[in-house]
């Protein structure tokens, strides 16, 4: 029974693995050329800088990254985009977040944390007004080939107008983590799975 407690819990790990890394090489040219075609050709990149995303796929070496957002909502309430009725925009947004975050845990992508702001700029130099950003978060993107794969995705096409119409004024860049205190899934997911299969085999050794 012991070996069949740590197999299964071997398997699951495996298939999290499979799931969570990315396992593909970075974007080769023609595979650039292939996303930047369709970015020209999909609805809802208006907002989106041709040339820093095509230098984005360009630099890809294949490793994960972290989207930094900062949002603005409309101050009040705006008018739904298909009711027409005066709808708070954090609730429109979630006619394109709801499915955005599907697709994007289907791509192991995540948020990592989401933040209400509660104060203005306190430390800031050389830099525009503070524009009053109501939230800042931080989303996790296996790779630059989901990322590409998202925006080009002739699915979102027609739920940009959720997005567009709750947010006033947003500015997104990607990251890599230098530093962080926050328990990745990479790592409590297998403690995660030791601590079970080890909780499982003492339970099982009471029954013996």
């Amino acid at each position: 029974m012991t070996i069949w407690i740590w197999a299964a819990a071997g398997i699951l790990y495996l298939a999290f693995a499979a799931w969570y890394f990315n396992w593909s090489e970075p974007l080769t040219s023609t595979e650039v050329d292939a996303y930047m075609s369709a970015f020209h050709e999909t609805k809802g990149t208006a907002n989106t800088d041709a040339k820093i995303f095509r230098k984005f796929l360009d630099e890809d070496d294949g490793r994960e990254f972290v989207m930094q957002n900062l949002v603005r909502f409309h101050a009040d309430k705006i008018p739904h985009p298909i009711s027409g009725e005066p709808t708070n925009p954090r609730k429109v947004l979630n006619g394109y977040f709801g499915p955005f975050s599907s697709a994007l845990f289907k791509r192991a992508g995540h948020p990592v944390i989401a933040s209400q702001k509660v104060g203005g700029y306190i430390d800031s130099w050389s830099t525009a007004a503070d524009p009053n950003w109501d939230l800042v978060s931080l989303i996790r993107y296996r790779s630059r080939r989901d990322l590409a794969e998202l925006i080009v995705d002739p699915f979102f096409e027609d739920i940009h107008v959720f997005k567009n119409a709750a947010i006033e004024q947003t500015a997104s860049f990607p990251t890599q983590t230098a530093v962080s205190f926050c328990l990745s899934p990479k790592f409590f997911v297998p403690l995660l799975l030791l601590l079970s299969a080890s909780l499982v085999q003492n339970v099982m050794g009471l029954f013996r």
